[in-house]
C-alpha cells in the first residue's frame, strides 16, 4: 500500500509486487460514464505504457454511453485512454464461455470474445461504492467488468435470467464471486490487482452523476489476491473517521457477502498483511 495517489505511487506499489508479466498484457479498467470518477490518464498512463499494455473493457448491459461498441470507443477516446494505449472493447465480437467450478449459482460465465487474446491481466480498479453491489473493487472488475454485455445480465440474475433489476441480491453477489473465480482459474496466476482509493463516492464509475465524495482519499493497494485487496480496502473504509456514507452503502446492499462467498469458493483469502511501501 501507498498513501501517494500519483503516477509515482502507482508505479511503486506495482513494482513492490515484483511481478513478471509476459506476452500480451491487458490492463482492465472501467472507462467510466461521462461525468464519473473514472481513473484519469495522468495517474495511470506511466504504468500502462511501461507495460506496453492494451486497455480492455466490455460494453454495459444497462444502456448509457457505453452500451454499444461505437459509443464506447468514443467514450474511451474522450477520457484520454486512446492517447496512452490501444483500447479493446473485448465483446465487440460477442462472447466466449468460461466454466465456473464449484459455483452455487453459475455453471458458466460469458466474457468478451477477445478475452483469450491476452496472456496477462493487470486489473486496475477504482475502489468506490456501488448502487447494486455496495462497493466495487477487484472482484467486481474481474466479474461484471470482464463479462460481456450478455454475461453481465447473466451475473446480475444469478444465472436465472429475467430482469437484472429485480434479481435476488445475495445470488447476484455470489454470482459475481463465481464469475470472478472463472476468470482467475482460466488465467492460472497470470493476473494481479491494483485498487485506487480516491474520489471515494458511494456511487460507481458507471454513474454519470455520482454523489460527491464525503470522505478523504486513502491510497493505492496492490496484491495477487483479489479477495485480500478488496477486504483491505473495505477495512480501511471502516477504519476511517469519515467513512460513514460508504459503510452505509456497503451494508445496505450486503456487500460484505461478496467477500464471504469469494473466500468460501476459493477465489482468495480475507486474511492479509498490509505492507506500507512509504516506510
Amino acid at each position: 500500500m501507498t498513501a501517494d495517489i500519483s503516477s509515482d505511487g502507482l508505479m511503486a506499489v506495482y513494482e513492490a509486487l515484483s511481478a513478471s508479466p509476459n506476452g500480451k498484457i491487458a490492463v482492465k479498467l472501467s472507462t467510466g460514464e461521462p461525468g464519473s470518477n473514472y481513473l484519469r490518464t495522468d495517474l495511470i498512463g506511466d504504468l500502462v505504457q511501461s507495460l506496453n499494455g492494451t486497455i480492455v473493457e466490455c460494453n454495459t448491459a444497462y444502456g448509457g454511453s457505453r452500451s454499444n461498441t461505437a459509443m464506447h470507443y468514443q467514450v474511451a477516446k474522450d477520457h484520454g485512454y486512446t492517447d496512452i494505449a490501444d483500447v479493446d472493447i473485448m465483446d465487440e465480437n460477442g462472447s466466449m464461455t468460461l466454466p465456473v467450478a464449484g459455483g452455487e449459482n453459475l455453471t458458466e460465465n460469458y466474457v468478451g470474445a477477445n478475452f483469450a487474446n491476452y496472456d496477462y491481466y493487470v486489473i486496475l480498479s477504482h475502489f468506490k461504492g456501488h448502487a447494486m453491489a455496495g462497493y466495487g473493487g477487484a472482484i467486481k472488475n474481474i466479474s461484471i467488468g470482464i463479462a460481456s454485455s450478455k454475461g453481465k445480465s447473466h451475473i446480475h440474475t444469478g444465472g436465472k435470467g429475467g430482469s437484472m433489476w429485480s434479481a435476488n441480491q445475495d445470488s447476484f453477489l455470489e454470482a459475481m464471486a463465481e464469475a470472478g473465480k472463472s476468470v482467475s482459474d482460466y488465467l492460472d496466476g497470470n493476473i494481479l490487482y491494483i485498487n485506487v482509493m480516491n474520489r471515494l463516492s458511494v456511487d460507481c464509475d458507471c454513474d454519470g452523476s455520482p454523489a460527491e465524495p464525503d470522505m478523504h482519499d486513502i491510497g493505492i493497494l496492490a496484491s495477487f489476491d483479489p479477495v485480500a485487496v478488496d477486504q483491505a480496502c473495505v477495512d480501511l473504509v471502516y477504519g476511517a473517521e469519515d467513512g460513514k456514507s460508504l459503510i452505509n452503502r456497503i451494508e445496505s446492499r450486503n456487500g460484505l457477502h461478496t467477500l464471504e462467498h469469494a473466500e468460501k469458493i476459493g477465489l482468495g483469502s480475507r486474511e492479509y498483511r498490509l505492507v506500507d511501501v512509504d516506510d
